[in-house]
């Protein structure tokens, strides 16, 4: 696992989702299809990364909550948003 896990600006793209939400598997899916590297979390599984998820979206457990190494945050983002996003890096 990354050393700046809960970081705004990690080394490297995190996605922090769950197993069971569909848009965490469409982002996933995206990642793929750009043979993009990320690090996916899931929040169920690690308090902290949910913690940290709550304090990036206002107390809500919004998810996925996808954060670039830039400091920008795509929060239950569409494709096309997350696709242009990481055309842009």
């Amino acid at each position: 696992m990354s050393s700046d896990l809960y970081s705004r600006t990690p080394s490297k793209i995190i996605l922090y989702g769950t197993s069971w939400c569909g848009d965490c598997r469409r982002a996933r899916r995206v990642f793929s299809q750009m043979e993009t590297g990320y690090e996916d979390i899931d929040i169920d599984l690690d308090v902290r990364a949910e913690a940290f998820v709550k304090e990036l979206n206002r107390g809500n457990r919004s998810v996925p909550t996808i954060v670039f190494p830039d400091g920008s945050v795509l929060v239950e983002s569409r494709e096309d948003e997350l696709t242009a996003k990481l055309k842009s890096l």
